[in-house]
């Protein structure tokens, strides 16, 4: 599989997240829809987050020849979702919501935005 397949899963992956991570943020806590969509939302983070970890870095320094600074995302989220599910599941729910947070402004919003900045692949599709 070549880079380009795997952005186009990895787009398939985090724009429902994008979304439906937002919707989570704006709605009543707790609710079944919030519970199902939430196992959704963890799932396809999970899975995104597994994707990028076999894309090479294509801007700045690289560790190892293959990962970059915007790697370290991909980690946070390897992290963040289970322990956040356990706090959930052990009844933390201020931890959970804290968890949950990190995640979307971290590796929804933060890394997202640094996808549009010159020579990454969304700013040549929308800039270049």
């Amino acid at each position: 599989m070549d880079y380009n397949d795997l952005m186009y899963i990895h787009l398939v992956t985090v724009i429902p997240c994008f979304i439906i991570g937002t919707i989570l943020l704006l709605i009543k806590k707790g609710t079944r829809f919030h519970r199902q969509f939430g196992r959704i939302y963890m799932i396809l983070m999970l899975i995104t987050a597994v994707i990028t970890l076999f894309m090479p870095a294509q801007v700045g320094p690289r560790i190892l020849n293959h990962f970059g600074w915007i790697h370290s995302f991909s980690f946070l989220t390897i992290y963040t979702v289970p322990t956040a599910y356990l706090a959930i599941k052990k009844g933390n729910v201020k931890s959970h919501k804290r968890k949950m947070i990190l995640l979307y402004f971290g590796a929804i919003l933060i890394a997202g935005g640094f996808t549009f900045f010159p020579g990454r692949y969304l700013y040549e599709i929308f800039f270049g």
